[in-house]
């Protein structure tokens, strides 16, 4: 004798004709789309349903019996039941493709939201520059890596299909690519399947040349497609990996006594751009609290008379946030630190609470020694 609920709902799902899971997901598709009980009328009226009103109620009533379906009121229609939904979860349901006015919404929400984290970073670094009167840095970077969650390869015509890609930070990215030869929705599949299996969550550093060749093999007729796919989708990975990065207040370093020298000056200048400070990420990588590396503690050689002062703090959906200041290894470290910590912690109340209001950022030169 049959206990538990999970058995009796398997062996119920095997009492069920083709014809009894057509009718209930079609019951379960109206009613998500109308909220309202669904009739036999409604179901004999869909295009493709090519069975009788009376047929329809029948199969109905034995859904009912069985448990898929309910009857809220008499003489109404049917909704589904918690069991009706759970096989249309599992069994039922047909897949889902954005189309391509989705996927355009999708991909300018999440635009406008980094565009919006660059304008902030330019801001901070603005104000850390002013509160320190030295060259500031900010930056905005991915927490992990970033990987592919899941590939879809929609046939768009006989000439050319869509790549879309799910990242691991929910963002969608696509691509309209032309086909070098007919391939039928059939091998795209297969492709796609092949690519589940072998690329997602592969970091960029992994999307190697044998990786390729091996996915190639495996393709079928659609392998002449790999390599471009390979190549916009470690575009597509290095891209969204990339931080979004702010200098200010250069010039404040010729205010300092050491840097006089019109040539030291120039160099160090020079040498306070992206590729130099891109590398003080992976410097401070896993430690806490604010970090101070002293002259040839620095990794950019451009760097190895100077300090450099950093800290972190959170900005939320996969983005860790850093800011940090360049100058002289006299510099009032005490101070630095300080104001520097403090711009942290309200930072990242600001990202974590932004329906509240903003907390007030220090407003520089007439601050005390120490907010």
């Amino acid at each position: 004798m049959l206990t538990n609920f999970e058995e009796i709902r398997k062996e119920r799902a095997m009492e069920l004709t083709e014809r009894k899971k057509k009718v209930l997901r079609s019951v379960v598709d109206l009613y998500i789309r109308t909220a309202e009980p669904v009739g036999s009328k409604a179901i004999t009226a869909l295009p493709d349903m090519r069975y009788s009103s009376a047929t329809i109620r029948n199969e109905m009533a034995d859904l009912t019996a069985m448990g898929y379906l309910e009857q809220p009121h008499t003489s109404a229609g049917r909704v589904p039941s918690a069991a009706g939904y759970r096989l249309y979860v599992d069994e039922l349901m047909a897949d889902y493709r954005l189309s391509m006015d989705e996927t355009r919404s999708i991909n300018s929400a999440i635009e406008e939201k980094m565009q919006q984290v660059d304008k902030m970073m330019e801001k901070v670094a603005s104000l850390v520059s002013q509160a320190t009167d030295l060259p500031a840095i900010s930056m905005a970077s991915r927490q992990a890596g970033v990987t592919v969650k899941r590939f879809d390869l929609i046939l768009a015509g006989s000439g050319s299909f869509i790549l879309v890609l799910l990242l691991s930070t929910d963002e969608v990215v696509n691509k309209l690519i032309k086909l070098p030869l007919p391939v039928t929705d059939g091998d795209l599949k297969v492709l796609s399947a092949v690519l589940n299996a072998a690329m997602a969550d592969i970091p960029a550093e992994e999307l190697t040349g044998a990786l390729m060749d091996k996915i190639m093999r495996s393709a079928g007729a659609a392998a002449s497609l790999v390599p471009v796919i390979f190549e916009f989708t470690a575009d597509a990975l290095r891209r969204h990996a990339n931080a979004n990065m702010a200098v200010a207040g250069q010039l404040r370093l010729l205010g300092q006594p050491e840097y006089r020298d019109v040539d030291k000056v120039q160099r160090l200048l020079t040498s306070l751009d992206e590729e130099a400070l891109s590398q003080l990420p992976a410097v401070i990588q896993g430690a806490n609290g604010t970090q101070v590396l002293v002259g040839p503690e620095n990794v950019a050689q451009e760097l190895k008379d100077t300090s450099v002062v950093v800290t972190k703090f959170d900005i939320g959906e996969g983005l860790q946030g850093m800011i940090g200041v360049v100058g002289p290894t006299r510099m009032d470290y005490a101070k630095v630190t300080a104001r520097l910590s403090y711009f942290a912690e309200s930072l990242s109340k600001l990202f974590a609470k932004p329906e509240q209001t903003q907390p007030q950022l220090p407003a520089g030169e007439n601050h005390n020694e120490k907010p």
